[in-house]
Parts: C-alpha cells; structure tokens; sequence
C-alpha cells in the first residue's frame, strides 16, 4: 500500500489546501493522471499521481489544508493484480446459489440416517426421549438500521458522508446496501437521483467555489462551468460576480434584500487577500535566494536580423492563428543552448548540482491579479518553433486561469523571463531555487550597429544570465550566451 501525499509545487510551498478529489475510492489510477486539486500560495493545480494502482482510501477532506509530505490518500494493487473487484463502495453483487438435482434413488446419506435413528430408537421398557429439532441453517440477517447504526452511528466514510451533504441527502433515511448495512457511494446517488424530480438539482461546484459564491452572493445555477464535467470553479463565480459598484437587485418585494457591498466581502477584497498571500510568498522566496544563492550576471547584445527576416516570412506563409511571435525564437534559443550546455541546466541540492533530465524551460509569466509563476514547457529543446508557440499559448492561458500541473510547477530546470512586451530593454532576474539560472530578454528594438565595418540600423535584443556561482564560473555562463547567439543568428536551426 503506497501514500499519495501532499507534494511540494515549489521551493516556497510548505503547505497546500486540498481543494476537490478527481477520482474515488476503488477507482483505477495511472502514472501521469490528475488526481486532485491542491491550492498553493500562488495558483490552484491539478495535482497527479506517480505510480500506477487503485485508490483505496482518502484521508483527506476536501477544505483541508495540510503540510507538504501529509498523507492523502493510499493506493493498493491494481484490481487486476490484486484480485478485488474494482470500486469500492459499489453494492456487492449477490451469486445465484447453485441448484443440486435431488436422486432418485435412497443416497448413502439417507442409509446412514436410517442406521442412525435404529441406534437411537429406546428400548423395551425405556421411556421414549422427545425428538431432536431440526437444525436450523445458517443465515446471515439482512442489512438494516440495526446494523447500519450500531449505538446510533451511520456506518458510511468521510467520501460518501461528503457526497451526501453536497446532495442533500439524510444519511438517516437511507439503508445501506454494503457489508454490514454500510451506506455506499451508490445509496447516496440513487436517493439523490430519485430525489432530483422534487427539488432543484445540485450544481456540480468545487468546494472553493461554493465559499466564494456565498460570500459574494452569486447563484451557483447561473454560472458556467469550466471544470472538470462543467464542474464550476472559482475563477467561474469571480468573472460572474458583480462589481463592487453594482448593484443586485432582489428578485422580489418580498425577496431578502443582499446587504452592501461594505459589508460583505468582494471579489475585489478576495483578489486582494489572494494577492497579499502571493506577494508575501514571493518575497519569502527571493529574500532566500538572494541570500542563498551567490549570483553572478552576464549580458551580451543580439543582432536579430536573420531571426526576424525568417520570422516574417514565416508568418507570411502562415494562417493568423499560425502565426510567430519573436518569444518563441528566443525561448527555442534558450532551450537548445541549455542542452549544449548542461551545466547550467538543472538544480543545486543537497551541495552538489544534479544535472536535469531533459530541458524543462520555466516561462515566468505574469498574473492579472498580480502576482508571477514559471511554469514548465517539458522537453522544450525536442518541440518545433510552430509546436513551442502553441504549447507557450496554452501553458499561459492555464497559468492565468488556476488549471496548471503539479509537474508544471515543480519539474521546471531552468526558467525564461521576458519582459520585451513591457518595453524593457534588459532584465537580471533572480535565480528561481533549486534552479542554479535564469535568462532573461529584453524587447527586440532597432539599434545603431556596425556590421562588416559599416554602420547601420539593424534589430537587436539584449540577452542576459544570472547563474549560480556554485554551480558554475563566468566561463561556462559566457559559453551559454555565445550558444544562444549562434542559434538566433541562424534560426534554421531553431
């Protein structure tokens, strides 16, 4: 039996908030699969699970916030290597019992019987004794309120107790059809189906998303779901809620008048909190790596000619949504020069620099509600320009909207930021720990520049590199920008 426990999404996570299971006990997990969604200090994530197996138990409500490395759940065997039926807390089926054809003929029971009542018959004179009664069978007694509320306890567990309230069923009107008169999973959906025709159904919500609905006063059944099965989500009920400065109107004279907005909570106030929670997270995180980390910072200038004539000539041979963007050169730059160099490409733990598996480009990317997360692009080195721009779009939506990995968060060996859309011309980041770099590009700008001894104008990008002097010295870290030089003078080969 193996733990699945809260895990660590980040150098600056000591503890997660278990926000909604994605799967239920007996249900049949991969390596890879989402699990379940764990809410950090910056992000909500969908979490997944490292081995294969079927989960047995969890320990864990929903609501929960608990440390890194605290148990959440136990996975078991397989069904199929185990030899369990696969779904626990689903009513067990009953076998027919076999049907024995009676012989004929007198069987060697009967004789025996016959040979034994003779013994038994009293002698001449003797009294006869009253006669045996029958053995009665064994049975085992029906499941019912006796044995399903011992001392007046409802035998169910804490997922299908959950469920329940989330239906609006009474565990005290149900008969459990488990072992032992045990309420199940299936108990719980029928009565809520059967009692779906006279009350409003239940809207499928995340936990999170049902403390802020109420909070702000939003009606779960008018919002749109973008979760898992049109679960909704919190981010569903901010972009539903009205302003601070909009009135909602009751929806009768005789309604309940919704207090102010002074004197409930606003999604404003929410991003606010949210906001304050990241800011001091990040700042917990960069006051570590600047103490920890000895930098070392390294710039160099790149003439983007070739670069941007392939690029817009790509993009005129492509559909709008085709289309290139110049961050994608530059972050395929910065991938494939951390594969020609390694040493800067993976993590300082424990005094020594393990060196990553494969290229996990970081992508710092900025939040509307404020605040920064650098999720990965997983293997960015191997991805096609065209492919990369794609995976970055989507990776940045996801990143904005709470619907990121935990291996997004956490695998990430070495981290991109671009700031040329804001107008910067050069950036030195701080190193992202366990990471031991951070390259940074400024915004692609026309420049004075001499070329082959003659001076003209010509497009030109600031790249620079802050690294770990742990790690590695100014001569590695000057191979990795001549690298990242090379390759966007030649952007065939990107």
């Amino acid at each position: 039996m193996a733990e699945f426990t809260m895990p660590s999404l980040g150098a600056d996570m000591d503890e997660g908030t278990l926000l909604e299971w994605l799967v239920a006990p007996g249900d049949l997990v991969h390596k890879g699969d989402p699990v379940a969604v764990v809410e950090t200090a910056k992000s909500t994530i969908e979490v997944e699970c490292f081995e294969d197996g079927t989960m047995a138990e969890l320990l864990v409500e929903p609501g929960t916030t608990v440390p890194v490395g605290t148990p959440l759940a136990l996975i078991g065997a397989t069904a199929e290597r185990s030899g369990q039926p696969q779904g626990v807390g689903k009513p067990h089926r009953t076998r027919k019992p076999h049907k024995v054809r009676q012989p004929e003929g007198p069987t060697e029971t009967g004789k025996a019987e016959k040979r034994g009542a003779a013994r038994r018959a009293p002698k001449k004179g003797e009294p006869a004794k009253p006669p045996s009664p029958p053995p009665v069978p064994a049975t085992v007694p029906a499941p019912g309120p006796s044995t399903a509320r011992q001392g007046g306890h409802i035998e169910a567990g804490p997922l299908v107790r959950h469920l329940a309230k989330q239906s609006g069923v009474d565990l005290e009107t149900l008969h459990g059809s488990g072992p032992g008169g045990r309420v199940t999973r299936t108990d719980v959906e029928e009565a809520a189906a059967a009692g779906a025709t006279t009350r409003q159904p239940r809207v499928r919500a995340t936990p999170l998303a049902r403390r802020l609905a109420a909070e702000v006063g939003v009606d779960l059944a008018t919002v749109q779901g973008t979760g898992r099965d049109s679960a909704v989500r919190a981010a569903d009920v901010r972009q539903a809620a009205p302003g601070p400065s909009t009135p909602v109107p009751p929806a009768s004279a005789d309604a309940v008048p919704v207090r102010p907005s002074a004197e409930r909570p606003s999604v404003a106030h929410a991003s606010d909190d949210r906001g304050a929670v990241m800011r001091r997270a990040i700042a917990g995180l960069m006051s570590r790596a600047n103490r920890d980390i000895p930098h070392y910072y390294l710039s160099t200038t790149v003439d983007m000619a070739a670069a941007m004539d392939w690029l817009h000539e790509h993009n005129r041979r492509s559909a709008v949504g085709e289309r290139l963007l110049p961050a994608a050169l530059l972050l395929k730059a910065a991938a494939l020069a951390a594969r020609d160099v390694p040493e800067l490409n993976g993590s300082w733990t424990e005094d020594h620099f393990t060196a990553g598996e494969g290229v996990h480009l970081g992508v710092a990317v900025s939040l509307r509600g404020g605040g920064l997360l650098a999720p990965a692009l997983h293997h960015a080195d191997t991805l096609a320009v065209p492919q990369l721009m794609t995976a970055l779009k989507d990776l940045v939506t996801r990143a904005r909207t709470g619907r990121l990995r935990g291996s997004e968060v956490s695998d990430a060996t070495i981290t991109v930021t671009n700031l040329g859309d804001q107008g910067v011309e050069t950036v030195f980041g701080m190193i992202y720990p366990p990471q031991v770099a951070l390259v940074g590009f400024g915004r692609v700008a026309d420049r004075p520049c001499a070329v082959d001894g003659l001076l003209g104008v010509r497009p030109v990008v600031t790249a620079t590199l802050s690294a770990d002097h742990r790690a590695t010295d100014g001569a590695v870290g000057a191979r990795y920008l001549t690298a990242v030089t090379r390759l966007l003078q030649n952007p065939e080969q990107l």
